[in-house]
Formats: C-alpha cells, structure tokens, sequence
C-alpha cells in the first residue's frame, strides 16, 4: 500500500512547481519585511497585515482598471497600507487601545473598506494585461530568467532601503522604542510617534506586498490577506532559526537579516509545495502553517532548556 503510494507520486511536479515558489516567496517576502519591522524591530503585536494586504492589491487592481500604469499603481498600494497602518498607530497611541486589539479592529473595518473600493469582492484586471510588474504567466514564459533577475535584484534594492531607513535617526529612535520604550522616552524619544511612523512603515510595505500580488495572480479579493500575518511569522521564524547565527555579530548583519526573510518565505512556500505534492488535504494548509510557525517559534526556547540541563548535569 505504502511502495503504491510512493510510486503514484511524480517528483518532476515539485521541479516543474519550483520556480512558482520561488516568485511567491520573493513577493511574500516584502510582506514579511513589514512583518519583521512590527514583531521584531518595533516589539508589536500587529495583525493590521491580514487587511492592508487586500487593501493593496484593491487598490493597484482598481487604479489598473482605471488606466493607470502598473507600477505606478504600486506607489498607491503602499499609500494605501500606510493609511492603514496609521489607523492602527492613532488607536493604540491616541486612544489607548491595547496594540493587539487596536490591529485587530483596522483589520475588521478594512474588510468593508475593501468592498467598497472594489465594488463586489473580487476584481480581476485581465491576463492579457500588459505591464505588470509581476505575473504568473512570466514565470512560465521562455523569458523567465529576465524575469526573476528583476525581482531578485527589486529584493535587493529594498533591502538596502530598509536597512538605509534603520540607519537613519528616525529608524534608530524606532529600534530604541522596541528595545526598551522607557529608556527611549527618557532620551527624549517621541515614542508614540515613532510607533506610529513604524506601523505606517511596515503596512505600507505590506500594501506594496499586495498590489505586486494581485498583478501576480490577476486579480484582487476581500479574503487575499486572511492568514498572511501567518505567512510573514512563518518567514520571519524560518529565517531566525536557520540563519540567525549566520548573521548575528557580522558587520551588515541587519541587511543579512532582512535579506534571510526572503529566504524563509521561499523555504515556507516549498514546504508548502510540498506537503500538497504529499496529497494531503487542502483544507487543513492553515493548520499546517500554524504548526510550522509553532515549531519553529519552540525550537530556540527548546534548544536554550536544553543547554540548560546539559549545563547543570554537567
């Protein structure tokens, strides 16, 4: 039964599935990016994602529509997320709502914002729309090498930018605020500003995140953010835990950080390939996703008990 099922699986689909992975993490990984801001940098539980990444791909789907460039749509995507991500900020920050429940209500309300900037909950820009900055049909075009070069190299670039960001005294008065809030503040730190300006920094990445996704796949939906924040904690932790040595004490190992997210969200969507390729149930792919995301967030607190007994037995 077993040598049948072993048999009846085809490992030329995982190769043939290979370069799809590869262009969702890529773009997944920006989403992440934003991610890694809020949960690592900024210390803040934030689940504004699961709504300003369907806000971004409604926003670059309607403005295609509307005749405007596709990359140029990308600039409204990120706007878009920023706005959301500044709804978030004044909850928390002005009204002294807790940052979880804050995120969760931009997160309800941006479902009904969503509707009306489509109009219904899906909105499709055709597959024969030209431009894109990103499509599934280029990732199985004879050009596709061209293809994912620009996006590597997109990754890139907003590596550095972000790294650039960090460096800056804003980005540095953002670090302090997530390293130790009181301290910041005792520095004279405006740290309700800062959280703000993290928060808009982050979702605006992730509305950019959805507005190259919904190019990617043709097409915006209500429901494209449910269960991102899954995804990017998925990245982030993968990343952590395989390259966290590998970057910690070197000169950039900020950048080398950043650069390991990406990295991550292409090993969660292998993985992912990979349990489908395996004929186990579509339906249970969320549990899936929350089992990786739990594994890996209990392996260094596993591996650190474990070094503690090694150390007391010794």
């Amino acid at each position: 039964m077993i040598m049948e099922y072993l048999g009846s699986l085809d490992p030329t689909a995982l190769v043939r599935a290979l370069p799809g992975n590869v262009a969702q993490g890529l773009i997944w990984g920006i989403m992440a990016i934003g991610v890694y801001i809020t949960f690592r940098v900024l210390d803040f539980p934030d689940l504004t994602v699961d709504g300003s990444l369907a806000t971004g791909g409604a926003v670059a789907v309607m403005l295609i529509q509307g005749g405007m460039d596709p990359a140029f749509s990308l600039v409204f995507a990120f706007l878009a997320g920023m706005a959301a991500g500044f709804v978030t900020g004044f909850l928390h920050t002005a009204l002294g709502i807790p940052g979880i429940l804050a995120s969760i209500l931009t997160q309800i309300s941006l479902y009904s914002v969503n509707l009306g900037i489509m109009g219904k909950s899906n909105q499709s820009i055709g597959i024969g729309q030209t431009g894109l900055v990103a499509s599934l049909r280029y990732v199985t075009a004879d050009g596709r090498g061209l293809f994912f070069l620009k996006m590597i190299v997109g990754c890139l670039l907003l590596v550095a930018g972000v790294y650039w960001v960090f460096g800056t005294e804003i980005g540095s008065a953002i670090r302090a605020t997530g390293c130790n809030p009181r301290m910041a503040r005792a520095q004279g730190i405006n740290t309700d500003f800062t959280k703000v300006i993290a928060l808009m920094f982050s979702n605006g990445l992730v509305g950019l995140c959805g507005g190259i996704y919904a190019q990617y796949q043709g097409s915006a939906d209500v429901n494209a953010g449910r269960g991102a924040i899954v995804i990017g904690l998925a990245a982030v932790i993968i990343s952590e835990v395989i390259f966290g040595k590998l970057c910690a004490g070197k000169r950039f190992a900020f950048a080398y950080t950043l650069s390991a997210v990406f990295v991550g969200a292409i090993l969660y969507y292998i993985a992912y390939t990979l349990v489908l390729w395996l004929r186990m149930p579509s339906d249970y792919m969320k549990l899936f996703s929350a089992i990786v995301v739990a594994c890996f967030l209990a392996i260094p607190y596993l591996k650190e008990k474990y070094a503690v007994k090694r150390r007391m037995a010794g």
